[in-house]
């Protein structure tokens, strides 16, 4: 009996995850969509350490050699794309909770 390859095998795992993923969040409630985004906001700022970590990395021996350099590139779209993801959330959390807000009455000028 041979052993999956793991590329095969972690190309699945990717593959479950988005199906799991879509069929969460567009099973959520309406009510539960702002608590959902600060959860996805704070998921993002853990990422976000993780492509800093990436693109900070560096050899022993202080050499650049090129997977040195793809780790650096790769943390740094990763970074940037996370940062996105944080900004766009909470731009859309604060839209969200500005709809439960109420709405004040228009104030009359008093007439003179």
């Amino acid at each position: 009996m041979e052993a999956v390859d793991p590329t095969v095998f972690r190309l699945a795992i990717f593959v479950l995850a988005i199906f799991v993923g879509y069929y969460v969040v567009w099973s959520v409630t309406p009510a539960l969509h702002t608590p959902l985004m600060a959860v996805t906001n704070a998921i993002s700022s853990v990422i976000i350490v993780g492509a800093l970590l990436a693109a900070a990395a560096h050899s022993p021996g202080g050499e650049l050699t090129g997977s040195i350099l793809i780790s650096k590139g790769a943390g740094a779209v990763a970074a940037a794309f996370a940062a996105v993801n944080i900004f766009g959330g909470f731009l859309v959390t604060q839209r969200m909770l500005a709809m439960y807000k109420k709405k004040e009455p228009a104030k009359k000028e008093a007439s003179k």
